[in-house]
């Protein structure tokens, strides 16, 4: 059973930057490939970023480009958002995404539907 855990959430003000975490466990990391999604009060779910599981491709939604940066560390099973120049926009529920890939496709997917696996999410508020 694949969990996904979120971290590193929390209040921060406008202009200042937080690091999420997603630590990943029950399947082979590498064989995931990884995604961010949010979802603020009231809004659908956003695609925010994600990631190929070789880390050779990223891809960003247009409102995050420039100012948020996925990553992943293999060895720790584990993903990461880093996120500047916060807007108050940005305050949202956090989730981390995982879906099995084959070997030979190191792509991105930017579709919630193709996730099978979600974390429970870390809350982000940005106060203006």
């Amino acid at each position: 059973q694949v969990q996904l855990v979120e971290s590193g959430g929390g209040l921060v003000q406008a202009g200042g930057s937080l690091r999420l975490s997603c630590a990943v466990s029950g399947r082979t990391f590498s064989s995931l490939a990884m995604g961010w999604f949010r979802q603020a009060p009231g809004k659908e779910r956003e695609f925010v970023a994600a990631i190929s599981r070789n880390g050779g491709s990223t891809y960003y939604g247009d409102s995050v480009k420039g100012r948020f940066t996925i990553s992943r560390d293999n060895a720790k099973s584990t993903v990461y958002l880093q996120m500047a120049s916060l807007k108050s926009e940005d305050t949202a529920v956090y989730h981390c995404a995982a879906r099995a890939t084959p070997p030979f496709y190191d792509g991105v997917y930017y579709s919630s539907r193709s996730y099978a696996y979600w974390g429970q999410g870390t809350q982000v508020t940005v106060s203006s």
